[in-house]
């Protein structure tokens, strides 16, 4: 499946927003949300992607290019692993951890939705590179 490049940072910028409002405020409600966006996400059926197709995409022009779904939904993938890690920190009350890793997950969104860099996507990349019998 090819997706839009743009999508997936708009979804990034949205979830930049969510992630600060979560460090700021302390919400574990927030960040469970944000975890069901994320799981949503890898299983194709993001509402940041619907917003994205429904009412950004037809107001800019076609995109230069398509990418893979894949590497995006393995991001989701991880996005779901620190929010689900943030969300057992505020349960079992090391805030520490819960902040940490929404920090992390932050900076990712951060830097995918700022400069376009993916680190999910970099990740799922290295990985597919490391598996036996692989020449991509």
């Amino acid at each position: 499946m090819q997706i839009d490049p743009r999508g997936p940072r708009f979804g990034a910028a949205i979830t930049t927003v969510v992630l600060a409002l979560v460090l700021v405020t302390g919400s574990a409600w927030l960040l469970a949300l944000q975890a069901i966006v994320f799981v949503l996400g890898a299983l194709d059926s993001s509402p940041y992607g619907y917003l994205f197709r429904r009412f950004v995409r037809p107001r800019l022009g076609p995109p230069g290019e398509l990418e893979d779904a894949a590497p995006p939904r393995f991001a989701q993938g991880v996005g779901i692993i620190f929010a689900v890690t943030g969300l057992i920190g505020f349960a079992i009350g090391i805030t520490p951890l819960a902040l940490g890793a929404t920090a992390a997950a932050l900076l990712a969104a951060f830097l995918n939705a700022a400069f376009g860099f993916c680190l999910g996507c970099e990740m799922y990349l290295i990985i597919r590179r490391l598996q036996p019998g692989r020449t991509t």
